[in-house]
């Protein structure tokens, strides 16, 4: 089993024909340094878009630039702390200035794991800044450049989660963040008429640096190989025994914003390998043997 971060290749992007998808359009990508957001903005490009990513990690988001380059498509990286207002109005001017403003990705995110009666607020003030109030302002910013684009049509993606559906123990804020991305993709909904359309993405693990590099610690702490940690753990309630990469996810967010997910209006795309949806016919009680 692979539990290593795939590389991304063009055979595996989802390519799709779409008239807004050409390089005067931009896709903003937050998180673009890494993982989903690397491999949105490298989809974006890879569909004629010209992807704007943001990101405090500076040395990485260029590796994603290169990446892009390396496909023949455009990017733009903008270094963003979306902890700050006036950084992430800044970045929206700047890249108004490259085309129109056509679609936004909400990735950036962190986990922290820890009960509610332990959760440190700083750590809970930092995670609804980066992970829900960021989504909102950029909604909130972006939102006034869809409507003024030539056909009024615009999109924003916002990375949820299965914890946008159930909630775990020990994961608190981040239940929280990810049942409030939902809240917000359908409030942009209702406000758009159509034209301007929110949606959720919903997964379970993804072979992100930030899911692997917690496999060996697991592996060492529960005397198993991390090919189980991987099947029996993180994967224990799917019914698909390996976790998505970052460019499947990337492509879900490319046929949401397409003219094939027109009808996706505030929705929510759960692919989670039946983690949510079926869980609970494993957890179901045996029927008694007693006659």
């Amino acid at each position: 089993m692979d539990i290593t971060e795939p590389k991304i290749t063009p055979q595996e992007i989802l390519v799709l024909q779409d008239a807004n998808f050409n390089p005067d359009n931009l896709c903003i990508v937050t998180g673009a340094a890494m993982g989903i957001g690397r491999a949105t903005a490298v989809a974006a490009a890879a569909n004629g878009l010209t992807a704007v990513g943001l990101d405090v990690n500076e040395a990485e988001a260029q590796k994603t630039v290169e990446m892009v380059h390396e496909i023949g498509g455009k990017m733009m990286f903008i270094k963003t702390d979306l902890t700050k207002d006036e950084d992430m109005e800044r970045a929206v001017s700047e890249a108004a200035k490259a085309g129109t403003i056509k679609y936004l990705v909400n990735i950036a995110g962190i986990q922290h794991i820890d009960s509610i009666d332990n959760f440190p607020m700083e750590k809970y003030d930092f995670m609804h800044r980066l992970m829900l109030r960021a989504p909102f302002y950029l909604s909130k910013l972006t939102i006034p450049h869809m409507r003024r684009s030539s056909d009024g049509t615009g999109a924003i993606g916002n990375m949820a989660s299965i914890h946008g559906h159930i909630c775990t123990l020990n994961k608190p804020a981040y239940n929280i963040m990810k049942f409030g991305l939902r809240g917000l993709s359908q409030s942009i909904s209702a406000e758009g008429d159509g034209k301007i359309r929110s949606f959720t993405v919903s997964t379970g693990f993804i072979k992100t640096a930030l899911a692997l590099n917690q496999i060996p610690a697991q592996a060492k702490q529960r005397g198993i190989t991390p090919e189980e940690v991987v099947r029996d753990v993180m994967m224990g309630d799917s019914r698909i025994k390996e976790m998505m990469s970052p460019i499947e996810v990337a492509n879900l967010f490319l046929f949401g914003f397409s003219r094939f997910g027109r009808y996706l209006v505030g929705g929510d795309l759960l692919f989670d390998g039946g983690m949510v949806l079926t869980y609970a016919e494993k957890k179901a009680v045996k029927p008694s043997s007693e006659g």
